[in-house]
């Protein structure tokens, strides 16, 4: 076996100056106007200083940036829309490449296919295909950048329906540790085109994008919230499991903020804050929906026929969460385990606590487990608990909480959606990949990355024979 993983370069300074003549206006460093903002990213409590940062305009830039950073042995940070909640898209010292640029795209409306820059976000993405009345699923918030979005599986509104979000790409171009732009497909470098379905960042990096598109002229969906009880989470949950493939859905299970469609008496209390999207015939939809809308007295009723675009709401743009997080998989959640809910988020003391629940099967299950590198065809209902808060000197109290209910909901499925995984250690990232997965993965990464340039993210170490 040969581990490379601590073969680096010894990393030596850069020339800001020589940087600007070489990629023009395109490099922001400390000092500038611009290097505060272009260094925040989604999640608030991420406060790192990058020595450079470089928005690339093509996947020539992406090629030199890589080459810059095997060079200097500099930290590399990928940014796309800049939402990792481990923080991976900033360095501490190190270079930032960004690709929010990068936003061409190109639709094929006969050929039902898109190729796609990773600079776009989900939204900008969707809105685009929605003209035609067509659409890939991606998560559930518009500003998530498709690209690491997409490497580590894609779960949103249309999981069910057609699968996650590598099950619709088709091809990708890659820029390589070694700076050589790729195209990988199921024919071309077959073992990359497996390993960044799912395996995230590690591998290279993601310029572009060939999806397969699908008609979804309109759906039935928006914001259903319901009071949360033990009876109402635990229907909920049997009612979405029992729903047609076209039905998916997010139920976030937390006290009620003071939103201003909701009866100042609710503020407060628990509720559940349903997002569905029921991806067919509306008459279907509304009769796929009446059994949720039947467990209880709505506190609020936004469910309406919509253009599929319109799912994605308006975010603040200025807000950045502070929260101790996991995200976890379960076998089922009856009126017990949703007892158990109720409680631990009742007893949280969190600005504001909550699990988020999906219930999943369908079109993502109907994969083989080993079809990609996301291997959690099989579970059945991703869970992930969450804390905000704003005092700093908090933090251990929340993950406390957090590791706490994540005790009480453990179940046989102890696998983890690389994409909602913090700053966790290896054996965690190691419950993203179960069975054969992770070796597979440490071969290929030995293969195309064996100095481990792209170890900021959920890293997964070359190991070779």
């Amino acid at each position: 076996m040969v581990n490379k993983t601590n073969i680096q370069t010894v990393p030596t300074t850069i020339s800001i100056p020589k940087l600007r003549g070489d990629f023009k206006d395109r490099v922001i460093a400390p000092g500038d106007p611009d290097y505060d903002k272009a260094r925040t990213v989604f999640y608030g409590g991420v406060d790192r200083h990058p020595a450079v940062i470089i928005k690339a305009a093509d996947a020539n830039d992406v090629s030199r940036v890589v080459s810059l950073a095997r060079e200097t042995g500099l930290e590399l940070a990928i940014r796309s829309g800049g939402h990792s909640i481990g923080g991976h898209c900033v360095s501490e010292g190190g270079i930032v490449l960004d690709l929010s640029d990068m936003r061409a795209l190109q639709i094929d409306v006969e050929g039902r296919t898109a190729w796609a820059e990773t600079g776009l976000t989900a939204g900008e993405y969707t809105t685009a295909a929605g003209a035609y009345g067509l659409a890939t699923g991606f998560g559930d918030t518009g500003s998530v950048g498709i690209g690491g979005l997409t490497l580590g599986g894609g779960v949103g509104y249309l999981v069910r329906k057609y699968g996650l979000t590598i099950d619709d790409l088709l091809a990708a171009e890659i820029v390589t540790a070694d700076g050589q732009i790729r195209h990988v497909d199921e024919q071309t470098h077959p073992d990359l085109f497996w390993a960044i379905r799912g395996g995230g960042g590690n591998f290279g990096v993601a310029t572009r994008f060939k999806f397969r598109l699908h008609e979804v002229p309109s759906v039935v969906g928006g914001m259903l919230i319901l009071p949360a009880t033990p009876d109402v989470v635990a229907g909920f949950i049997a009612e979405a499991d029992a729903a047609p493939e076209e039905l998916s859905g997010i139920a976030n299970v937390m006290t009620a903020p003071p939103m201003p469609f909701l009866p100042e008496e609710v503020h407060g209390k628990l509720i559940i804050m349903a997002i569905m999207v029921y991806a067919g015939d509306s008459e279907l939809g509304q009769r796929a929906l009446a059994p949720f809308r039947a467990l209880a007295t709505p506190y609020a009723d936004m469910l309406k026929p919509m253009g599929y675009p319109e799912i994605y709401q308006e975010e603040e743009g200025e807000y950045h969460p502070v929260a101790a997080s996991l995200t976890m998989f379960v076998d089922q959640i009856d009126r017990s385990v949703a007892g158990t809910i109720v409680d631990r988020l009742q007893s949280s003391t969190a600005s504001m606590a909550v699990a988020q629940l999906r219930v999943l099967g369908g079109a993502m299950a109907r994969v083989p487990v080993d079809a990609t590198a996301f291997a959690h065809r099989n579970s059945k209902i991703m869970v992930n608990i969450a804390a905000l808060y704003e005092k700093p000197e908090e933090k251990a109290t929340h993950e406390a909480w957090v590791a706490d209910f994540a005790s009480a909901l453990l179940q046989s499925d102890q696998g983890a959606y690389v994409n909602f995984l913090g700053d966790e250690g290896e054996e965690r990232i190691r419950a993203a990949y179960p069975g054969s997965t992770w070796g597979r993965l440490a071969a290929i990464k030995a293969r195309y990355d064996p100095t481990n340039l792209f170890r900021l993210n959920q890293n997964i170490q070359p190991v070779g024979e």
